[in-house]
């Protein structure tokens, strides 16, 4: 299984610095590559933990970018990943309004490490590790100052392939799933911190352009291109600047493997 331990004891230590923690994946390789693959795990957990409860696709990405937001403040070095995205995913559920249960989220946790496991019982290291999750979400609280209320590009894909599909043949449309894999390269956004470095806007936008590409829709030609017509202030170099980031991921995602 992907991920620095495969032992939730390794959360048991809580929200302190962990002394000399190392990841025997990134030993050879410079830090900052390390951190990458880290991160892109951990959300990949978050994603498949987030599935696993049910969640709907804001709140997962909620957990994401708070998870992003949090170690754009601190050292990856200082902290246990996997408790941090824990603490996320409670978080998350809070803001979103669809509450989670700590103990739900420790036990799918585990069966993520250790899968066909029975439940953990709740003993001392259960309530142990529940107190290093609220405990870590307070911390995450006052690292991003109390500021969890984004915006994520969901609402303008939304509107954006409403918009769209009002200009293609709907034959064309119906054969081809532009929607799906617009929503599909919009999640996988979220597995790297590109996800809070560009605006929700050109995000969607630029999403949707690769779904449209890749199926090779054409759309009318007007006066503007249609991106043009949805947003106003991207440019071509902001599109292509979200799909580097995105197939960078993609690479990441192989290496990973």
């Amino acid at each position: 299984m992907d991920g620095p331990s495969s032992r939730l004891n390794a959360f048991e230590a809580g929200p302190q610095k962990v002394a000399n923690r190392k990841d025997s994946e990134a030993d050879s390789e410079p830090d900052a590559a390390g951190d990458i693959k880290t991160h892109f795990r951990v959300c990949r957990f978050v994603m498949e933990t987030g599935v696993k409860l049910a969640l709907r696709s804001v709140p997962v990405a909620t957990a994401c970018v708070l998870y992003h937001r949090f170690f754009q403040h601190v050292s990856l070095a200082a902290y246990e990943p996997y408790l941090v995205a824990m603490s996320c995913l409670y978080l998350a559920g809070k803001i979103e309004e669809q509450h989670l249960r700590t103990r739900d989220i420790i036990n799918v946790s585990h069966r993520y490490f250790h899968p066909g496991s029975a439940p953990l019982e709740c003993d001392k290291d259960f309530w142990d590790l529940r107190d290093s999750v609220v405990q870590c979400e307070l911390l995450i609280l006052r690292q991003l100052n109390f500021y969890v209320s984004f915006e994520h590009p969901h609402k303008y894909l939304l509107h954006y392939l409403t918009s769209v599909r009002s200009l293609v043949n709907r034959h064309a449309w119906s054969r081809t799933p532009v929607a799906e894999t617009s929503w599909a390269l919009l999640r996988d956004c979220y597995h790297g911190n590109m996800c809070i470095r560009h605006t929700p806007q050109h995000i969607a936008i630029a999403t949707l352009y690769l779904a449209l590409n890749s199926y090779g829709v054409e759309l009318p030609v007007g006066e503007k291109e249609w991106w043009q017509v949805l947003c106003e202030d991207i440019t071509k170099s902001d599109i292509e600047a979200v799909l580097s980031d995105l197939l960078h991921l993609y690479d990441m995602e192989a290496k990973c493997v």
